[in-house]
């Protein structure tokens, strides 16, 4: 079953300072803005085409990823959610959706940055649920298609991306 879904939108414009984001993750946690427990914020801007600004969670984190040195807003799931993977890839997508428009709104970032909701990575963070091969191609990228189709109502163009020794992981294009 498909679990530990990670979801990244790559922003479409960023003329921002990640460090910036540090006291607005700080007041998202003050004021409960995600629906996660969020329990402190990391700051990883030292670390070349690394995890960014952090903002850790029990059930999940969120950050602004600098990987593959492309900037986006990068949901990983580290809990179990109930329910198919269908379940899972909406929980990931919504809470990433959710954050991206969240972080575009914030004042600091108003009119700076902006996310491509149809350009987006999709990763399974779990060695054992998927590891980054053909098999597990054949078995998660129709699951990861037929809801990108539901969500930009036409077929998205996947691509697997990485090596065997990454995570799993797709780009997903709206066609």
């Amino acid at each position: 079953m498909l679990q530990h879904v990670n979801i990244k939108i790559f922003a479409s414009q960023a003329d921002i300072d990640l460090v910036d984001a540090i006291p607005v993750f700080h007041r998202w946690i003050q004021e409960n803005v995600v629906p996660e427990l969020m329990i402190d914020v990391a700051d990883y801007k030292h670390v070349p085409e690394g995890p960014g600004v952090m903002l850790i969670g029990h059930e999940a984190n969120y950050s602004l990823d600098e990987t593959d040195d492309r900037l986006g807003l990068l949901y990983n799931r580290k809990a179990v959610v109930e329910g198919d993977a269908q379940a899972a890839l909406a929980q990931a997508w919504k809470a990433a959706v959710d954050a991206a428009r969240r972080l575009e709104s914030e004042p600091v970032f108003e009119g700076k940055l902006k996310f491509d909701t149809g350009d987006v990575e999709v990763i399974v963070n779990d060695r054992l649920v998927a590891v980054n091969d053909d098999a597990s191609a054949a078995a998660l990228e129709p699951q990861i298609k037929t809801f990108f189709t539901g969500v930009y109502g036409t077929a998205p163009k996947v691509e697997r991306r990485g090596e065997p020794r990454d995570r799993f992981r797709v780009g997903v294009k709206k066609a």
